[in-house]
């Protein structure tokens, strides 16, 4: 059977889904579908057609290699399609967005056929994709007197492919439609189970929020064909969670308008809000398609007759609507006012979305183009001689003289590409700067070897230090989706030249490790700046951000990112902690803390945070830069002391040494160059040459919080509260409760210790607390399944050195085997502890998953509904968050413990312990 008749076949099964043909990728069918055009008695010709005019993938697929040299066969005449014009070719070649479009642009335009080459030039007038190669093509045409090329760098020179797009338009009307009242998270856009369908956009958009509201959707565009519909959080914020381009991506399918006839499902354009605003890191992913967040503000703090908040009985602040926002409200968004409007009502002020950057966003389709176009603007000026034309909104630089730099602005500074030379800069600026680190995790990874094709980038930024493909997200169950995304993202990200989990060669073992670990092992500076595609890119060295699919391309792609320089919420500690508590409760007790002082505000939100921990090494300290996604921080900066930086740095190094004894270093030699990068660092701070990286002591920060040691008397829970009467005050994390508040009854279903919140440490607590009840009753028996999930291989090798990992098998009732991993996902679990394969396990939720309606309780990150456990008929699901020695000691006995018994069960276990540092880290004089 040909290649084409089991792609007709597969559109076949794909209609009994409600699907179209899926996009066609690969260079072999599409060569089939060629020679069927060119065959005009050929029964399939007329869809063959179709297909290749309307269903091929741009970019660098294979496909759009055979499909841009037919092109150019049809341009020169070599070939002749009647129902392809030369003029229709050039059409379909402009909507190709670079690689083999461009070399067939360049061929056409710098050829010997002045007529076609004019025709070339102006298609590529409107392209921005291009790289060093095409680049250098231009340039050389340029200085050997070619005309034709000089009009196009001309015309790149004055960003022609900008100007010459029609503006946004002046009023956008929208219809909204309440998606969830409270925080929306990306799994209801995205869900995390569906991941492996995230790469067939039209498949995987079938699932956004639910099939009800899918129907609710298209109601509204019958009812109002010229609106564009709004997507809402109702009294909560917009995208909270994971760094999803596939929640975006399905907003857009339902909302949005196409790209380009001819891409299929690329949609871009959409319009979201909550009244809390948008997530920052969904708000960077909006952006990356052009589409429009806004921060409605529909709700506001009531105030008494003196001006202070009104509280409830609760002690919460009651809110009450400033405007409705109710599903089929109509509003009027003014690009030019930047207001919001319910016919001549002026509602509110919406300039932070259309910024003058935010504005050519919109205009360009998405960021992409905007930073593809301003590099080949400073290409083409630099050719000619002449300083480019001002056409892009200039990057704002604000500078305080006389003003400190907190630890972000110290390392944006030093990042910074592009900036007045000899400027400081302060937050707000908006700053384009270089990458170091990169990460791409494997749930968004093949939508982000999407994104590169796209592009049509080829190969990994040489100004990028380390990047690294995980494997962790599809670790527990090597199902049939796995084995066939896996190998095929591995291969691709490999040859790209990523350090990858899995050798597409298969000559060494398999490494699930969770991502965010080896991120933070491969960063050997702390002034990196480091991009990874998921929310938990929250290293504790560095600053590092969580990013969409489509920043992580772009990363690889050109080095850089661009981005205004946050603003800061420091926070240092006071006090002692007591003997029986854990660093995971310190975590947890900064969130409570915050917003006891700040009066319910989260004053986190959006910003970094600058966390003075100084004394714990980067594992440890991993645990709170982590946690800091769930504060809905934009990122965070650990400050360490010398000597603790230089040990994380030392530990980094083995593991990375680790990595490369397993044979995983590449050509490039990219794990060697971080150990020299380590060496060098080390050197600079034992020698005081260049200290560890501290604020200056008059840098300003938006807030400080100063987290009380001593008031820390119990381990620290975070509740989703599922059943609260406010509906908008479920799943949010920020509800932190006490252990007496359970009073030692609430029945708990499952265990959990794992995840990127765990380290080593942990897992010796589990070993430990196993031992003190052997020795105490004999034996131990579980109330509750106990899965255990190691980050990391390397925590099992030096659990097994150390004596921990034989005893943790002891009581196992399983333990995974990598020569025969599992098949599928376990549905039911018996009241035993499973040792299960490193990498994220059930705080992702995509393969592995609590019985319907568990009460869990988990080290994890993720308490949001139907991620961990989903609800039953008889009872909501719910994933509480605790430290593990509450998880384990909860798994044996059924339930979450009292004080009491929590005490006893500790009672000479070495905990994650932390004391704050003596001195202030700070530099003076600056």
């Amino acid at each position: 059977m040909s290649i084409y008749k089991d792609y007709i076949k597969e559109i076949e099964e794909r209609k009994i889904q409600g699907l179209h043909p899926k996009p066609i990728d690969g260079a072999e069918l599409l060569s089939e579908i060629i020679a069927q055009i060119k065959d005009s008695g050929n029964e399939d010709r007329p869809d063959s057609l179709k297909f290749f005019i309307y269903n091929t993938l741009p970019g660098t697929t294979s496909a759009a290699g055979v499909k841009a040299k037919f092109l150019k066969e049809i341009i020169l005449g070599e070939s002749k399609v009647e129902e392809i014009s030369p003029a229709y070719a050039f059409e379909l070649l402009s909507h190709m967005k670079g690689g083999p479009s461009i070399e067939v642009l360049l061929d056409l335009a710098l050829g010997n056929d002045i007529s076609i080459a004019k025709d070339a030039a102006n298609v590529l007038k409107t392209q921005v994709f291009l790289y060093e190669a095409d680049t250098n093509r231009l340039k050389e045409a340029f200085n050997n007197g070619n005309e034709i090329a000089k009009d196009i760098i001309e015309s790149y020179a004055k960003a022609e492919f900008f100007t010459k797009l029609p503006d946004v338009a002046e009023e956008i009307r929208v219809v909204t439609f309440i998606a969830g009242e409270g925080d929306i998270s990306t799994d209801l856009l995205s869900p995390g189970n569906q991941a492996h369908s995230r790469s067939d956009r039209e498949l995987h958009g079938k699932c956004m929020i639910t099939p009800q509201a899918q129907d609710e959707i298209r109601a509204l565009q019958a009812q109002h064909p010229d609106k564009s519909v709004m997507l809402i959080a109702e009294k909560g914020t917009m995208g909270v969670g994971s760094s999803r381009m596939s929640g975006v991506n399905n907003v857009a399918l339902w909302t949005g308008k196409q790209a380009s006839p001819y891409i299929p499902f690329v949609n871009i354009a959409p319009i979201v809000g909550g009244t809390n605003g948008i997530s920052p890191i969904f708000l960077t992913t909006v952006d990356v398609t052009g589409g429009i967040g806004i921060d409605l503000k529909n709700w506001v703090k009531k105030l008494d007759e003196n001006g202070n908040p009104v509280r409830n009985e609760n002690g919460d602040i009651v809110l009450e609507e400033a405007y409705s926002v109710a599903t089929g409200t109509v509003f009027t968004i003014n690009t030019k006012t930047k207001k919001l409007y319910n016919g001549d009502q002026e509602l509110i002020d919406i300039s932070k979305a259309f910024t003058p950057q935010k504005v050519e966003f919109i205009k360009a389709g998405g960021s992409y183009a905007i930073v593809f176009g301003k590099k080949l603007q400073t290409f083409a000026a630099q050719l000619l001689g002449i300083e480019a034309p001002v056409v892009f909104a200039p990057s704002k630089e604000i500078s305080h003289e006389g003003q400190g730099l907190t630890a972000v602005e110290k390392i944006f500074n030093r990042n910074a590409v592009g900036i007045t030379p000899g400027k400081v800069l302060h937050a707000g600026s908006d700053v384009r700067v270089q990458v170091n680190i990169v990460g791409s995790q494997d749930t968004t990874g093949l939508m982000t070897s999407q994104e590169l094709e796209s592009m049509a980038a080829t190969v990994i930024s040489p100004i990028v230090d380390g990047a690294y493909q995980s494997g962790c997200h599809t670790a527990s169950v090597w199902d049939k989706k796995a084995q066939a995304n896996i190998p095929k993202l591995m291969k691709f990200m490999n040859e790209f030249g990523l350090i990858t989990a899995r050798d597409p060669k298969g000559e060494y073992h398999a490494m699930t490790d969770v991502i965010h670990k080896v991120l933070n092992d491969i960063t050997v500076d702390e002034w990196a700046i480091i991009i990874g595609g998921d929310s938990h890119t929250r290293m504790s060295k560095g600053v590092a951000f969580g990013a969409d699919s489509g920043t992580v391309a772009l990363a690889l792609a050109t080095g850089e990112a661009s981005m205004p320089i946050p603003e800061s919420v420091k926070v240092t500690f006071k006090g002692d902690m007591k003997e029986h508590m854990d660093f995971r409760d310190v975590v947890h007790a900064t969130q409570a803390q915050m917003l006891k002082q700040f009066g319910g505000e989260n004053v986190f939100q959006g910003r970094i945070i600058e966390v003075h921990i100084g004394t714990l090494p980067a594992d440890q300290a991993f645990t709170f830069t982590d946690w800091t996604a769930e504060m809905k921080a934009k990122a965070s900066i650990n400050i360490s002391e010398d000597n603790t930086l230089i040990e994380s740095l030392e530990i980094a190094k083995g593991r990375i040494q680790i990595m490369i004894d397993k044979g995983m270093d590449n050509h490039n030699q990219v794990l060697q160059g971080l150990i020299n990068k380590a060496d060098k660092r080390i050197a600079e701070i034992r020698s005081g040459e260049k200290p560890a990286l501290t604020p200056d002591s008059n840098a300003k920060y938006y807030a400080e919080v100063v987290v009380d040691l001593d008031v820390i008397v119990e381990p620290m829970i975070a509740d989703p509260d599922v059943n609260n009467e406010d509906v908008s005050k479920r799943y949010t994390h920020d509800t932190i409760r006490d252990l007496s508040y359970y009073g030692g009854e609430k029945k708990v279903d499952l265990g959990f210790v794992g995840s990127c919140m765990v380290h080593k440490g942990d897992l010796k607590i589990v070993s430990q607390m196993l031992r003190n009840l052997e020795k105490q009753n004999g034996k131990v028996e579980f109330n509750a399944p106990l899965v255990v999930a190691a980050p990391t291989y390397n925590i099992i090798d030096e659990l097994k050195a150390e004596g921990d990992w034989e005893l943790l098998e002891k009581y196992s009732g399983f333990e995974f085997d990598d020569n025969a991993p599992k098949g599928e996902a376990r549905t039911e679990y018996k009241n035993v502890m499973y040792l299960e394969r490193p990498g994220c396990n059930l705080c992702m939720g995509n393969q592995e998953k609590a019985a319907k309606g568990d009460t869990v309780l988990a080290t994890s990150t993720r308490l949001f509904q139907g991620r961990v456990v989903e609800d039953s008929e008889r009872k909501k699901g719910e994933s509480l968050l605790a430290s593990t020695p509450v998880v384990v000691l909860s798994a044996i006995i059924g339930r979450i413990p009292n004080i009491d018994e929590y005490k006893a069960a500790v009672e000479g276990i070495d905990l994650t312990k932390f004391a704050p540092p003596i001195k202030e880290l700070v530099q003076v004089g600056h």
